[in-house]
């Protein structure tokens, strides 16, 4: 088995999926205009990634612990290839959204084999720490790059260049994959299927997304909004029932039983949501309140996304010293320190002292949380069941992304963009204050580091 190949694979299919969520953001104005979107409709070039994006993901997962993650591996490599293909080749906005959305269903696809394929390769304590390490300063140097890439492409070729780029490198990564990794699916493809279960969590959690993206939009007093909302919650109340009752549920309820696990997940939607408010509205900041053009803007980032890869490689040698827990709360602290800071923004303010050096504590901070917080999400399960809690991440990830947006949005209001951003950033404060308490309490910190370790 050739583990350098193995992780190099899940690392750039993970930086693909990463890179097209953030790298549209500051290329939507280019967007907006070059298609003729709505000021309404354009909210659905990332709102219909992350709907079924977010729907499939469960439904993904456990499919690859049944039938193979390779197999998966490569479904959701040549999906998103092909997907990426027809947005660069969208001509109208509808053409953009659908094309957006099969991308968000090969993500889907993709983003739980990547970790569960992780999971049962690296099975050693220190090269699995390591490799978590480096999964997720991945994930925080894409999206950090993907606005800087998104900006830059925008302004000085092609915002389409941004999607184009996936089709090269998804074509090798699936002959790689198909060379390297061998398919261990953990039951027979035949095997009795969660069919209810599929069906209530796709259908459940695709309503749940949808009505906190159309809240941001419509506000709560809307009827569909509300309707939606109602319907999500019953149909993931019965997904629940469901999962109790059957042979071979498609989410194991066993996974939750692990306190420290369960806090990771819940911690992991808060610091997301904190996370995704501080790139939408540093965003709109930069170009709307401080005039910067699209290229200026992605670069205005780069505090982050360099302090962020620094601080990601000495994650292992961290974890070494004073062990994941420590770690985890001392990363979100810095974190929490960096986005109180940065929501003092107000018109005028300078750019070093009002945003660049908040940026360098935010991207301190996000390098020092994903991988503890990643481990303790897989921390003592079993592989017969890795593709499930890898799925239970992304799906926390998604959540974190969609509603704490949607709470955002809400809270901001519809007062001065200025006002908004300190509101946004403030209220994302908070979101990062409870995921600190969250991992420190009801469970204690040690016992999530001994948890981790031991994995």
């Amino acid at each position: 088995m050739n583990k350098r190949a193995i992780l190099a694979i899940i690392l750039v299919s993970y930086v693909m999926i990463v890179l097209d969520t953030s790298v549209v953001l500051t290329g939507l104005p280019k967007i907006h205009l070059e298609l003729g979107f709505s000021d309404s409709g354009l909210a659905w070039v990332q709102s219909a990634y992350t709907l079924t994006f977010g729907g499939f993901l469960l439904l993904a997962a456990r499919a690859g612990d049944m039938i193979g993650r390779r197999r998966m591996l490569v479904a959701g490599l040549a999906l998103f290839t092909l997907a990426s293909l027809a947005i660069g080749a969208a001509a109208t906005p509808a053409m953009l959204v659908a094309a957006r959305a099969v991308q968000g269903l090969g993500a889907a696809i993709l983003a739980p084999s990547t970790l569960a394929l992780l999971q049962t390769t690296f099975t050693e304590a220190g090269e699995r720490t390591r490799a978590v390490s480096l999964y997720s300063a991945t994930a925080g140097i894409a999206a950090s790059v993907g606005l800087v890439l998104g900006g830059v492409l925008a302004e000085w070729t092609s915002w389409r260049v941004g999607f184009l780029i996936n089709l090269p490198i998804g074509m090798a990564m699936i002959w790689a994959a198909l060379r390297y990794i061998s398919d261990n699916p953990q039951q027979h493809a035949s095997a009795r299927f969660d069919l209810g279960g599929a069906l209530a969590s796709t259908a459940g959690m695709g309503a749940l997304v949808y009505a906190l993206i159309r809240s941001a939009s419509t506000g709560w007093a809307d009827a569909l909004t509300q309707g939606t909302l109602v319907a999500g919650v019953l149909l993931l109340a019965a997904f629940v029932v469901i999962q109790r009752r059957v042979a071979a549920p498609i989410m194991p309820l066993r996974l939750f039983t692990s306190a420290p696990r369960a806090a990771a997940y819940a911690a992991r939607v808060l610091f997301l949501g904190a996370m995704i408010g501080f790139f939408f509205f540093t965003t709109q900041y930069l170009q709307a309140v401080a005039g910067y053009p699209p290229s200026t803007t992605g670069l205005a980032f780069l505090p982050m996304t360099l302090m962020n890869f620094a601080v990601a490689l000495q994650v292992p040698r961290l974890t070494r010293r004073i062990g994941n827990a420590r770690l985890l709360a001392i990363g979100l602290a810095v974190c929490m320190v960096g986005m109180v800071w940065l929501s003092r923004v107000v018109p005028g303010s300078a750019y070093l002292t009002a945003v660049a050096l908040p940026m360098v504590l935010i991207g301190a901070g996000q390098g020092m949380v994903l991988s503890p917080l990643t481990a303790a999400g897989i921390a003592g399960v079993g592989a017969a069941d890795a593709g499930a809690a890898s799925g239970v991440v992304n799906v926390a990830h998604q959540l974190g992304n969609a509603l704490g947006l949607a709470v955002l949005v809400a809270l901001a209001g519809a007062s001065g963009l200025a006002q908004r951003v300190t509101t946004a950033l403030s209220a994302s404060s908070v979101f990062l204050l409870l995921a600190l308490l969250l991992m420190a309490w009801p469970v204690s910190g040690k016992k999530v580091g001994i948890e981790v370790a031991q994995s």
